[in-house]
């Protein structure tokens, strides 16, 4: 990361595209590879891809590509079932609430990692340190499936009859359910991490 001149603050490094697909890194002032901005982020250095001639971040569209890029050297973390259920949320009410839902599972799993580092160090000398991985394992994997349910669960039947209701009517029920469902969803967060967290 670069520090700010004006503020002292460090700020992600800006990595530039441009229209021939190279990336160029204005912090070392060279091009750059996918494989190395995948180095970049696994070092946890935080950085910003942006389009040279317009501009735009473009950094979502980056970190897809690199996962891409993972996947097909046979890295695959997402499976199938996964991957379908995350595009059926597109254009779906639900959404909008799915990504956030993501971030704070992913900090769990993280979090749960750390313990796991930690456990491997404690108990080294035991017979098999591994349980603890297994039961953390078993949390995470709990913690996912909860997820999966939630969103399908609550999802109304593609069969459900609408006839007879306005438009108007149906968009401020959607908006209520939503709401309905995001404060149902938190609870269910909040219990889960609690748990993981035990």
């Amino acid at each position: 990361m670069m520090e700010s001149a004006d503020t002292g603050q460090y700020k992600p490094i800006l990595i530039k595209k441009y229209a021939n697909r190279r990336l160029y890194n204005t912090d070392t002032s060279n091009y750059v590879t996918l494989d190395y901005l995948c180095g970049m982020v696994k070092d946890g250095k935080d950085f910003v891809v942006c389009d040279a001639k317009s501009g735009e971040d473009i950094t979502r569209t980056i970190l897809t590509q690199i996962i891409l890029e993972q996947d097909s050297k046979g890295e695959s973390l997402f499976p199938v079932s996964f991957l379908r259920q995350v595009i059926s949320f597109y254009d779906d009410g639900l959404g909008a609430v799915l990504p956030k839902y993501l971030e704070q599972s992913m900090k769990s799993f993280v979090g749960n990692q750390e313990k796991m580092r930690e456990a491997m160090d404690n108990t080294f000398g035991n017979a098999n340190p591994f349980n603890h991985f297994e039961a953390w394992g078993r949390q995470n994997m709990a913690f996912f499936e909860n997820a999966l349910t939630m969103f399908t669960s609550e999802r109304p039947s593609p069969n459900e009859s609408t006839a007879g209701v306005s438009q108007a009517s149906n968009k401020n029920d959607d908006i209520e359910s939503l709401k309905a469902q995001v404060d149902a969803m938190q609870s269910r967060l909040d219990a889960l991490a609690n748990q993981t967290e035990k």
